[in-house]
C-alpha cells in the first residue's frame, strides 16, 4: 500500500487530499500540519465589521479526516531527507513514497517599521486586531496597501486589500463615522490590481474616487512609523496601517536542496512536479509555476493545483508519466459588505462586472457551500 504525505492544512493541501482519496481508495494519506483545522482566509474581510467571528472561520478537520481515512500528524515541517522520502518535523520524521508540499508561503517583512502595520492575511488574530483598532478610532486616517516580491511579480496577494478597503468604507458609513475617518490606499505600482485585468483596474480606481478614498500610487515604499507611511515620493499620515507584503518561501525550504525560484518559492513544472525530486510535488503559495504574469496566488488556483498534483502523483506511483496540467484562471468577487465586483480572467478572456448586491450574496453562499465538505 502506497504512502503519501501532504504538508499543510489549507486549500491546496485539502484539495490534494480529497482528490487522492477520490482517485484511490487504498493509498495511505498522512496530512502534516501544526493543527487539524482549516482557516477560511477569504472571509477574514468580514471580521472587522462583525459579519463573521473567529469560530465561523476556524473549521476543525476531525470529521473530514476520519471520513476520508486520512491520518493526521501534528507538527511543523522543518526539512526533508532521502530525496523527499522523509519529512522532518518538529515532532519527528514521517516517511512516504510520494509527497505534496502545500504549506503556503511566508510574508516578506523587510520594510523598516513593518511592526507598526497589521498584516491581515496572517490569520484570524490579525483581522480581530483590525476590528478592535477600527472600533477605537474616533477620528484619523486608515491607510491600506500591498506590495509584491520584487524578484517574482506573481508572488503577491493584493485582492483582499481592495476588499478590506471597500468593506471599511461601507462599515464606517453605516456607523456614521466616515466623515471623521479618512481612507488612503497606497501601492508602489501606478496601476495596482492590473493582474485582475485592465477593466477591473478601471472599476477599482473609479470605485475609490466614488467613495472619496485618497490614493498614493507609483512610489516605492521606504518604511512605516507608528503614525505614517513613508515612500520615495514622500510620507503621509496614518493612524492605522493595514498592509499586505509580497510572498516568499517558508524558512524551512532553506534547509533543503529543493530548487528555488528567484523569489524564493519552490520551482515546479506544468504538472506541479519538483525537478530532481521524484514523486514530489508542490502546490499553492509554496510553489512557483510557469504561466502568465497575472497568475494569481488565491484559493481557487490552489484548489486547481492541488487536484492536478494529486492525479499526477498517483500516476507516477503507478509507473505512468504524469501528464495533467492545471487550468490558469483568476476568479474572485471583490466584496464591499453589501455588494461585490465579479472578476474572471483566463489566458483568452477578461471579465469584470460592476458591484452588485447579488455578488455579495453569492460570495457568502460560496463560503457555506465550500465548507460543507469539511464541517
Amino acid at each position: 500500500m502506497k504512502q503519501i504525505s501532504i504538508i499543510g492544512a489549507g486549500f491546496a493541501a485539502l484539495s490534494a487530499a480529497r482528490k487522492v482519496r477520490q482517485l484511490n481508495a487504498e493509498v495511505e494519506i498522512t496530512l502534516i500540519a501544526p493543527k487539524a483545522e482549516l482557516i477560511f482566509l477569504p472571509s477574514l474581510i468580514w471580521i472587522p465589521s462583525g459579519m463573521r467571528k473567529a469560530e465561523d472561520l476556524r473549521i476543525p478537520l476531525g470529521r473530514f479526516l476520519s471520513d476520508n481515512r486520512i491520518r493526521f500528524f501534528a507538527g511543523e515541517a522543518t526539512g526533508l531527507e532521502n530525496g523527499g522520502r522523509s519529512v522532518l518535523t518538529s515532532n519527528g520524521k514521517v516517511a512516504n513514497e510520494g509527497l505534496i508540499i502545500a504549506c503556503g508561503g511566508r510574508f516578506i517583512k523587510k520594510l523598516p517599521g513593518i511592526e507598526h502595520a497589521i498584516l491581515p492575511c496572517e490569520g484570524i488574530a490579525a483581522a480581530e486586531q483590525i476590528r478592535e483598532r477600527v472600533a477605537a478610532l474616533k477620528q484619523g486616517v486608515i491607510a491600506l496597501g500591498f506590495a509584491g516580491n520584487p524578484n517574482e511579480p506573481t508572488a503577491m496577494r493584493g485582492g483582499p486589500m481592495f476588499e478590506f478597503l471597500f468593506g471599511l468604507d461601507t462599515q464606517l458609513r453605516r456607523e456614521g463615522r466616515r466623515d471623521k475617518v479618512g481612507l488612503t490606499f497606497f501601492n508602489p505600482m501606478p496601476n495596482p490590481g492590473n493582474r485582475l485585468g485592465e477593466r477591473a483596474v478601471q472599476r477599482l480606481m473609479s470605485e475609490m474616487d466614488k467613495r472619496d478614498i485618497s490614493k498614493q500610487l507609483g512610489h516605492k515604499l521606504v518604511g512605516f512609523e507608528a503614525d505614517k507611511v513613508k515612500t520615495e515620493g514622500g510620507e503621509f499620515a496614518a493612524d492605522l496601517i493595514i498592509f499586505m507584503p509580497g510572498l516568499t518561501g517558508n524558512a524551512w525550504f532553506d534547509q533543503t536542496s529543493l530548487p528555488r525560484s528567484p523569489g524564493g518559492l519552490i520551482k515546479a513544472d506544468a504538472q506541479c512536479r519538483i525537478e530532481g525530486f521524484p514523486a514530489t510535488y508542490v502546490v499553492g503559495d509554496s510553489g512557483s509555476f510557469a504561466g502568465p504574469d497575472w497568475m494569481p496566488k488565491q484559493a481557487h488556483m490552489a484548489d486547481l493545483q492541488g487536484e492536478t498534483a494529486a492525479a499526477n502523483l498517483l500516476a507516477e506511483l503507478a509507473g505512468k508519466i504524469p501528464q495533467q496540467t492545471f487550468k490558469v484562471e483568476l476568479l474572485c468577487v471583490v466584496d464591499s459588505l453589501d455588494a461585490g465586483m465579479l472578476v474572471r480572467r483566463t489566458p483568452d478572456s477578461e471579465m469584470s462586472l460592476p458591484p452588485l448586491g447579488l455578488m455579495h450574496n453569492a460570495k457568502s453562499f460560496f463560503e457555506s457551500w465550500y465548507l460543507r465538505k469539511y464541517r
